[in-house]
């Protein structure tokens, strides 16, 4: 059977405060938990009831097992989640300075293993049978996983839906210039993209919300998904629709996670075939729920809690 989602990137541990508004120097307790932004998107799908499996590597020592253990506890197939001798498995520490202050401190020397992913080694029949492919610009930043991206991309030959995720982390860039070939190589096989006005400058040149969506459709995707934090989403496609959403009202505590629940919520709209505006709005306030939270894996929300933060207009 076809999964619905495949997601390929990034994975690692989370350590977050147990103490919000602390600093990280002062911060007495941590809680440890499954991170990294494909792994959250394949979580996110899963919790609404998605077949799903992420393609990525991690650290052959115990937070590896973790990660491996979390990942069949969320209902998420990790049979390709493999691992590297000799590389740690990441880890990533932030702050928590509600409502909009999340610096994020990642550990992934002397290298990340989910950029060891070898374009020989995956199961390529898989990615192209996927109703729904993901993957992120982080992949683009260092080989063999950069390669491997491409390929998995490239073999998916517009076949099913294809989410390039533009998924911008500039200390794994030298600078923006050198990250945006590789994003319009992307670009040219993915049928989404996805990301916030950082992101979208970086892949297009341009930050104005309609000029960008406009160059994401111009460079080959179908629909383009701009993310603007408290003003909302916009997204356009290529027959011309358009919406622009607000954001759900919510009182947020970590920020961190809600583009990855809006991730998996928005494959999962796109699986259902709902028409534009009800699948943002969906993502919106699955994203808005685990704003309201502290964790990001374990934040994802099920159905029915999307479904009562639509009815109430709020996150309660």
């Amino acid at each position: 059977m076809a999964y619905d989602v495949i997601t390929m990137g990034r994975i690692g541990v989370d350590l977050y405060p147990l103490q919000t508004g602390v600093p990280l120097a002062r911060v007495t307790s941590f809680g440890k938990f499954l991170g990294g932004s494909a792994t959250n998107v394949a979580v996110a799908a899963a919790r609404l009831g998605r077949r799903t499996a992420v393609i990525t590597r991690t650290g052959d020592d115990p937070f590896g097992a973790y990660l491996h253990q979390a990942l069949r506890d969320f209902g998420v197939d990790d049979r390709w989640v493999t691992p590297v001798p000799g590389l740690p498995t990441p880890v990533t520490f932030c702050e928590v300075f509600p409502p909009d202050h999340f610096p994020l401190y990642f550990y992934r020397q002397p290298k990340a293993p989910d950029l060891e992913l070898d374009a020989h080694d995956l199961d390529l029949d898989a990615v192209r049978d996927a109703r729904v492919f993901w993957v992120t610009g982080t992949g683009l930043c260092a080989e063999p996983s950069r390669t491997a991206t491409l390929a998995a991309l490239a073999h998916r030959a517009g076949t099913g839906t294809t989410v390039f995720d533009l998924d911008w982390r500039p200390m794994f860039w030298d600078a923006p210039d050198a990250a945006r070939p590789f994003y319009r190589e992307a670009l040219r096989h993915a049928t989404v993209a996805v990301g916030n006005l950082d992101e979208v400058e970086v892949a297009t040149g341009v930050r104005e919300p309609h000029a960008a969506a406009r160059a994401l459709l111009d460079a080959g995707v179908r629909l383009a998904v701009v993310k603007q934090g408290p003003e909302g989403v916009l997204a356009a496609d290529d027959r011309g629709a358009s919406v622009r959403v607000p954001p759900l009202p919510v009182d947020v505590l970590n920020g961190l996670g809600a583009g990855d629940a809006f991730g998996g919520s928005l494959c999962h709209g796109l699986l259902a075939g709902w028409e534009l505006e009800r699948t943002m709005r969906y993502a919106n306030a699955a994203g808005a729920i685990v704003a309201s939270r502290l964790e990001c894996s374990s934040a994802m929300p099920t159905a029915d809690e999307v479904a009562a933060a639509l009815a109430a207009g709020a996150v309660r």
